[in-house]
């Protein structure tokens, strides 16, 4: 990976399911946490399941919640092409490509900070509750820290690859604009 510039900035035209994903799991994120913090220690269980969603999807592609929004009508940005079995939403895992590499970082910080709040301090429960700040602030405005921390240091994304940052093309400007 070489470093670059700029800010990465995901599409945001309309609702994929990679996108309404990232919404739902911030809002389970959010939710989970305040009933981990307020109801009951154990809720932070469901912190853990999202966490351990988001490295499955990361590994294998298989994501449950695409499955269902694929069954409501949303449409794929990195979905595998061709046929799946059943016809079930896969997410491409040819190649570690940014979007990934934020699943498996998602779901592993997640679900460390959850275990960490159980056995050392609530405290980390802080952690999560950003994390799914940061997660529905992602799906709403197309930034993230965590994209553009991986973008800075080379990753290669995905879902916007045809995008150039702005910056590399009239300096000083440091946003992303669609190729034309």
């Amino acid at each position: 990976m070489t470093s670059r510039s700029g800010i990465y900035i995901v599409p945001t035209h309309r609702w994929y399911i990679e996108r309404t994903v990232w919404l739902i799991a911030g809002f389970v994120l959010l939710t989970s946490t305040a009933l981990a913090a307020l109801v009951h220690p154990l809720w932070v269980l469901a912190v853990i399941a999202t966490g351990l969603a988001s490295i499955t999807v990361a590994l294998t592609g298989f994501c449950v919640v695409g499955n269902v929004l694929q069954l409501l009508g949303f449409t794929p940005m990195l979905g595998r092409s061709g046929a799946t079995p059943r016809n079930l939403y896969f997410m491409q895992t040819d190649r570690w490509y940014l979007e990934r590499r934020i699943y498996l970082a998602v779901g592993i910080n997640i679900s460390i900070a959850s275990v960490l709040s159980l056995l050392h301090s609530p405290w980390w429960l802080l952690f999560t509750g950003f994390v799914g700040t940061a997660m529905v602030w992602f799906a709403a405005t197309g930034s993230c820290i965590m994209a553009n921390g991986l973008y800075w240091l080379g990753a290669e994304p995905r879902l916007a690859p045809e995008r150039k940052a702005l910056r590399d093309v009239a300096p000083g400007v440091g946003h992303s604009q669609p190729a034309v």
